[in-house]
């Protein structure tokens, strides 16, 4: 089992910056790809970005291209997503999640259904 840790999460006025980290733990081995999602009141859980496991390769979602960044270090077993120039509709719960599979030419990815395991999820608001 791989158990995922979210912090960073906090309230934040608009145009302002967060950095999300997930620490893994368990078996971090069997850890390749590595994404964000996020989830507001109501509405599905969604896509926001993914990482390969050397970092090199990276997805984010149309809406965050450009202002958010996903990276990774495999030292400390510890994903980042760097969040600036937020937006109210940016407002969500965010889940770390985690996969055995690498990164290829499908966008399995960007399914929630695709990865084995998930975190518990930070709170990120945005205020206008």
């Amino acid at each position: 089992q791989v158990q995922l840790v979210e912090s960073g999460g906090g309230l934040v006025q608009a145009g302002g910056s967060l950095r999300l980290s997930c620490a893994a733990s368990g078996r971090t081995f069997s850890v390749n790809t590595m994404g964000w999602f996020r989830q507001a009141p109501g509405k599905e859980r969604d896509f926001v970005a993914a990482v390969s496991w050397s970092g090199a390769v990276t997805y984010c979602a149309d809406s965050v291209k450009g202002r958010f960044t996903i990276s990774r270090d495999n030292a400390k077993n510890t994903v980042y997503l760097q969040m600036n120039s937020l937006k109210p509709e940016d407002t969500a719960t965010y889940y770390c999640a985690a996969d055995r599979r690498g990164l290829s030419g499908s966008s399995w990815y960007s399914k929630r259904s695709s990865y084995d395991y998930w975190g518990q999820g930070t709170q990120v608001t945005v205020s206008s």
